[in-house]
């Protein structure tokens, strides 16, 4: 994987940031790097990365809001990268679309090791989404996997990519507890080395889009202790 994989680094402290690229090309990807938020969205758009590792404090525009700019128009893999180590930073990080998130200082062999499950749950997504071209129905939703729309009561809405996942899991089997770890199994895949927080960071998005009141949920509601399921209305 990595022979053929372009990272985009966006860090403003020149040692880290030039001693990540030299490992990161020893280990064979090909690395560009960013120094300001600036910088790294139009390297994103002059190289096309496979998967971006982003600082959160940078210069001008902040790391958070470069994965906002990002995620609006792309779903390649993004893992936040902070020298803080407070839970906020990493809800709000997932929060803005990034697929992971981790504190400095960090083992070199362990961001690899989350670099190449990422890409490899990309993948697996691309290769799903191919694939898919069923339409679930379920109250007010329709998803449509080969279009990668969804309607509610007849308004398109959009999603981010694990987000749309998420509810497509979750509608096939309507009417069903979906536990914690077969969600983050089937959307974020069998080899995941995050937490829960991510599924919950998720389902609270998901419900802000596609729920009447999100802070009373109907559609998607939670089953203590186990996980979730999708309600269909009667």
């Amino acid at each position: 994987m990595a022979d053929t994989t372009t990272v985009l680094v966006v860090d403003d402290e020149p040692a880290f940031r030039d001693g990540l690229e030299l490992a990161l090309r020893r280990e064979g990807f090909r690395v560009h790097t960013a120094s300001t938020g600036l910088e790294a969205l139009d390297l994103f758009e002059l190289v096309g990365p496979d998967i971006v590792l982003l600082d959160v404090m940078l210069p001008g525009m902040s790391g958070l809001d470069v994965c906002r700019r990002i995620r609006s128009r792309s779903p390649v893999p993004i893992i936040m990268v902070s020298a803080k180590s407070e839970e906020i930073d990493a809800v709000v990080g997932l929060e803005v679309g990034a697929d992971d998130y981790v504190s400095k200082p960090y083992r070199f062999r362990e961001l690899v090791a989350r670099m190449r499950s990422v890409l490899r749950r990309a993948a697996e997504r691309r290769e799903e989404t191919a694939g898919a071209s069923g339409v679930l129905e379920v109250g007010p939703l329709r998803l449509d996997r080969g279009r990668h729309e969804l309607w509610r009561d007849g308004e398109l809405l959009v999603l981010p990519l694990k987000e749309f996942e998420l509810l497509a899991e979750l509608m096939e089997r309507a009417g069903t507890v979906v536990t914690r770890q077969e969600l983050l199994d089937h959307v974020w895949g069998y080899d995941y080395v995050g937490d829960g927080k991510t599924l919950d960071v998720h389902v609270k998005r998901l419900r802000a889009r596609i729920e009447v009141d999100p802070g009373e949920p109907t559609l998607i509601t939670t089953i203590r202790g186990l996980g979730y399921k999708l309600v269909p209305p009667d």
